[in-house]
């Protein structure tokens, strides 16, 4: 006896909610998919790209009835697969699934698993209401506490330590695939869209208490090729932030550690696109050093620059408290206890009216 399914459509927190333990399938196509997704989700696109592009034209040019029952031709022969992929994705008959806005192409993809006995719940509104949801988010107010320091002061490192420590920590360059600077691309994965990152930022900020500090490094807007969401850069540059101030000869030792093995090349391919910014003749002294395996020498050439960049940048930022630790050891567990200490005094007090531009300095007692 055949059981008929009912495929029940979901408003997007409650979506979200699911695809905590259900399967996410997205049947956009691959190129659509690429662009942005829900992360987590498997593409089972109903239609490739060119089947897409087809279909639209047909659709432009002679109406919905001509492009549907082109869709249906395109679709037919490859029914049986998408069943069996779709078994192999929920092997426990049950899966959420949404398109574009939630119409055609998630609801014939629902029709055909759940005549194979997988319930589907789709998406209202589809992947364009998740990208809403997103946006929204990104305006909401969070407790950030930023922190900052030159290059190769072990931001990093010390929002690893927060992160082990069960603080709320959000790591935008692991988000975005890359360090930041012109050389960071350097042993990471490719970077994702703008789109993308924005969607994974999201999928972590939701996961957040906010009423609890959330510990994110500074950063500028972009993050190699890819943007912070306006809205929270805005709070980003407004919070209170911690600035790690370690001695120029102990960032070049942490910097010569992370390039020191890199492609000689690929560094000084990088070194070319800041030549200009660098100076000429500077850059040609850098490029030199790398060649000749002097990386010491090379890194506190380019420090210069960005030491001069960072400087720049933080007296044009508006932060209501900056907070300064003067490190003598580099043991990340006690710098971490240190800056939670901190961020405990910071962020009542930022809270108040008047507080505009009060600085800071201390010595970590360590």
């Amino acid at each position: 006896m055949s059981v008929f399914m009912v495929n029940c459509k979901l408003n997007i927190s409650d979506f979200l909610d699911k695809s905590l333990t259900l399967p996410v399938i997205d049947v956009r196509s691959p190129a659509e998919f690429e662009h942005g997704h829900i992360p987590g989700a498997v593409n089972l696109p109903l239609f490739s790209n060119e089947e897409r592009s087809v279909i639209g034209t047909l659709y432009l040019r002679k109406g919905s009835s001509e492009a549907m029952l082109k869709g249906l031709e395109l679709i037919g022969p490859k029914m049986k697969e998408f069943a069996s992929l779709a078994l192999q994705i929920a092997p426990d008959r049950h899966a959420l699934l949404h398109c574009w806005r939630g119409g055609m192409r998630s609801n014939s993809m629902a029709w055909l698993l759940n005549t194979i006995g997988i319930q589907t719940d789709t998406l209202e509104g589809g992947y364009k209401s998740f990208r809403n949801r997103a946006q929204v988010c990104f305006s909401e107010p969070f407790k950030l506490v930023i922190i900052g320091g030159m290059t190769g002061s072990g931001k990093t490192d010390v929002l690893e330590a927060l992160e082990s420590m069960g603080k709320q920590v959000i790591h935008l360059e692991r988000l975005a695939c890359h360090k930041g600077s012109v050389f960071g691309g350097f042993g990471m994965p490719s970077q994702p869209t703008t789109e993308q990152f924005e969607n994974n930022l999201f999928m972590q900020l939701r996961q957040i208490n906010p009423g609890e500090t959330i510990y994110i490094e500074d950063e500028s807007l972009a993050i190699g090729k890819v943007f912070i969401p306006r809205p929270f850069y805005d709070q980003m540059v407004l919070a209170p932030a911690v600035n790690l101030a370690l001695p120029l000869k102990q960032r070049i030792q942490r910097l010569m550690a992370g390039y020191a093995g890199e492609n000689k090349d690929h560094l000084i391919s990088n070194v070319h696109r800041i030549q200009k910014r660098l100076g000429l003749e500077n850059a040609s002294l850098v490029i030199e050093s790398i060649q000749n395996g002097e990386m010491e020498k090379a890194i506190e050439k380019v420090l210069v620059y960005y030491d001069k960049l960072y400087t720049r940048t933080m007296s044009l930022q508006k932060r209501r408290k900056v907070h300064e630790i003067m490190i003598h050891d580099e043991n990340p567990n006690e710098i971490a206890n240190f800056v939670i200490a901190l961020a405990q005094q910071l962020q009542p007090a930022c809270r108040q009216a008047g507080n505009h531009n009060n600085n800071f300095l201390c010595q970590l007692p360590i």
